[in-house]
């Protein structure tokens, strides 16, 4: 019973804990992502082990790149006689979404899913790209 009210004393207070962070004010969410970017491109990291690559959908529509799909649980049935004691694992559906910057080009767009990782990798327009302009 105490570690159940200790689960629900952390979850309320990460649910209002908006201080500012180097990751952003959305914490805790699933996946967890890291978004990075380069003078040609913008690179984004979802962590998502022990997903089926071809269950996540990766969409991008108005300068929006949004990453859904649904982790399975591992846990066994409730019809089954077995009593799970700590389920510390995310099961579900889930959905991230990201504003994307006005300079990059949607059609570019190129995801891979290796060892737990999804890489989504958006190339920036050329006409955006900083370029260097000879004095003559």
């Amino acid at each position: 019973m105490f570690a159940e009210l200790d689960r629900l004393q952390r979850e309320m207070q990460q649910a209002f804990d908006l201080s500012p962070s180097i990751r952003g004010v959305a914490r805790g969410g699933y996946p967890a992502l890291n978004v990075g970017s380069t003078p040609e491109s913008v690179e984004i990291f979802a962590f998502a082990p022990g997903i089926d690559p071809a269950t996540i959908e990766v969409h991008i529509e108005r300068g929006v790149l949004t990453i859904a799909g649904e982790r399975k649980s591992d846990l066994p049935g409730k019809d089954e006689k077995a009593t799970v004691h700590i389920d510390e694992r995310f099961a579900g559906r889930f959905r991230r979404v990201v504003s994307l910057p006005d300079d990059v080009d949607g059609t570019t767009a190129d995801a891979h899913y290796r060892d737990g990782v999804l890489h989504v990798s958006l190339k920036r327009r050329a006409a955006a790209q900083p370029r260097r302009i000879t004095v003559q």
